[in-house]
Parts: structure tokens; C-alpha cells; sequence
């Protein structure tokens, strides 16, 4: 009981940890992003001020459906945090960083997202609400067809184990550079997760006023914006364990993962954004003939660089 007590403390400190970091690159980034539009830019703890600003304000309710999905999906992605591995070694829950865990808990989070949304009863929310499912949709069916195919090949699903076998190889055996075309399908997924540009069609805040966020407020916009923080860290962390080997220490975790959030913020600058048929078919077009033929190459061929 004491045991599970003690995981339970160190789970809710990844969370926080996670909270923290993503919050601080996110506000670092948006300087970076600010240099490269020829901007100054806001002050990089700015992102703190601003959450810390609207959980002090008060929110308008419209209904129990509204506020209880917001209190679902953060504790969904708070839930799901808690199972996140920082280094090879370093976990609160050692044995449950299983991939697919992840896979069903952040569903709680965006499922209460998406009620609540739509709950508030406007047309923009509930818009918004179908965009990120179809996005959802498209990007995650050659995701997962990447991913099922490194499971495949090492026998295993922790992400864990997955960051050991990778650094046993060198850096070379980072899956991003042993299955290349696996490694790029997995960059433009994780863009279309994160919301980024030219995948941010259910966000779109000159054509449907931020979405399903559109008629959140105070308190409950502040608890929003801490799941989205939480919510990109689980998203980037997945992407460095699977990817780049995970991390043997903690400044290499936060070096990795500060590069690969970095990169893909300056990518995304530099883009339009995709209407929503254009997204789901980019999908279904390069990626998924991609992850098909890299699962091909190396389950049925046994190629691997």
C-alpha cells in the first residue's frame, strides 16, 4: 500500500515536471519562432503568467457536461503522464510504461475534451471538435503502423526497453535513422498531433476562432491550457523514446526533447495551414504509402539500416 502510495507521489511529479519543462520551451520557443518572423517576442515565462493570470479569474458554466469534460480531460492527461518514463531508468510506475497504455489513457483526456466542447453548444466548438477527430484519424493510422512495426521487430512495447535496445546500437541504431522512412512519417504525425502548422485546422483562429476552445474562460482556460502542456509533453516524450534512443539521464532527455519541439515550432512558422480534406489526404497519401513500405521492407524483406 505504502509502495503504491509513493508511486502514485512520483507519478504526479512527472506530471508536474512535465508540465514545467514543456512550459518553459514552449515560452522559449515562442521567442525563437518571434526571431525568426522578425519579431521581439514575449518574455519566455510568459506562457506561467498567463495560466497562472486566468486560473485566478472566475469561468461561466454551460452545463454539467461543459465543466466535467474539462475536469476529465485534465486528469485523463494528468493519468496518462504519470506512466511516462523520463530516462531509461528513471519511471514512477517501473513495468507500466507499456506503449499502449498511452495509447488508451490520452483517449480519456480527448474524449473529455471533446465532450465538453461540445457541450457548450457552439457551432464553432463542435467544428472545431470534428476537425481534431478527423486529424486524429488521418495521422495516427500511419502512425501507428510505424510504431506496430518497431514493436514487431523487438519483441517489445515499453518504452523503456525500446530506449535500451536503441542506445545497445549506438546512435545509429535510433529507429529514426535505422527505419528512415519510418522516422519521417513519425515527424510529420507528431506535427499533425501537436496542432502544428500546416496541420492546425481544428484550432484555425482567424476561421473558426480557436475551435473548441472558443468558449472557455477563466479557471477552466487555464486548466485547458495546463492539459495542453501536459498533453504535448506525453506527445514528444513518446517521440524520443520510440525515435531517438530515450535518454539515459535527465539532460539528455531535456536536450532531445528540447531540440525536437524546437524544430518542428520552426518548421511550422514557416508554413500555411492545410484545409481539413487537404490534411486527411496528405495522410493517406505519402506517409501511410511510406509506413506500408517501410513495415514491408523490414518484416518481410529484413532490411534494416
Amino acid at each position: 500500500m505504502v509502495d503504491w502510495l509513493l508511486m502514485i507521489l512520483a507519478g504526479v511529479g512527472v506530471a508536474f515536471f512535465g508540465f514545467v519543462l514543456q512550459t518553459s520551451i514552449a515560452g522559449v520557443n515562442r521567442k525563437v519562432v518571434a526571431r525568426v518572423q522578425k519579431r521581439y517576442g514575449p518574455k519566455w515565462y510568459q506562457e506561467f503568467l498567463d495560466i497562472f493570470k486566468l486560473l485566478s479569474k472566475r469561468s461561466v458554466s454551460h452545463g454539467w457536461i461543459f465543466d466535467f469534460g474539462v475536469i476529465m480531460a485534465l486528469g485523463g492527461i494528468i493519468g496518462t503522464a504519470m506512466f511516462m518514463p523520463i530516462t531509461s531508468n528513471l519511471m514512477a510506475f517501473p513495468g507500466y510504461d507499456n506503449f499502449f497504455i498511452f495509447v488508451y489513457l490520452i483517449a480519456v483526456g480527448m474524449l473529455g475534451m471533446a465532450m465538453s466542447a461540445s457541450g457548450s453548444g457552439n457551432p464553432l466548438a463542435s467544428i472545431g471538435v470534428m476537425r481534431a477527430l478527423t486529424t486524429m484519424l488521418a495521422y495516427e493510422v500511419p502512425f501507428m503502423i510505424v510504431v506496430l512495426t518497431i514493436i514487431k521487430i523487438t519483441g517489445t512495447s515499453s518504452l523503456s526497453e525500446l530506449g535500451v535496445l536503441q542506445q545497445a546500437g549506438g546512435d545509429f541504431n535510433w529507429f529514426i535513422i535505422a527505419l528512415p522512412l519510418g522516422g519521417i512519417v513519425a515527424i510529420m504525425s507528431l506535427m499533425g498531433m501537436l496542432g502544428k502548422k500546416p496541420f492546425e485546422t481544428y484550432i484555425a483562429p482567424a476561421e473558426i476562432a480557436s475551435g473548441p476552445m472558443v468558449e472557455y474562460g477563466g479557471k477552466q482556460l487555464g486548466m485547458l491550457f495546463i492539459m495542453h502542456e501536459i498533453t504535448v509533453f506525453i506527445e514528444v516524450s513518446l517521440f524520443v523514446h520510440l525515435f531517438l534512443g530515450g535518454a539515459e539521464n535527465v539532460v539528455l532527455f531535456i536536450v532531445k526533447y528540447f531540440i525536437v519541439y524546437t524544430t518542428l515550432n520552426i518548421i511550422s512558422s514557416v508554413y500555411g495551414r492545410f484545409k481539413i480534406d487537404q490534411v486527411v489526404l496528405f495522410f493517406y497519401k505519402w506517409p501511410l504509402i511510406m509506413a506500408v513500405t517501410q513495415a514491408f521492407i523490414v518484416i518481410y524483406l529484413g532490411w534494416v539500416i
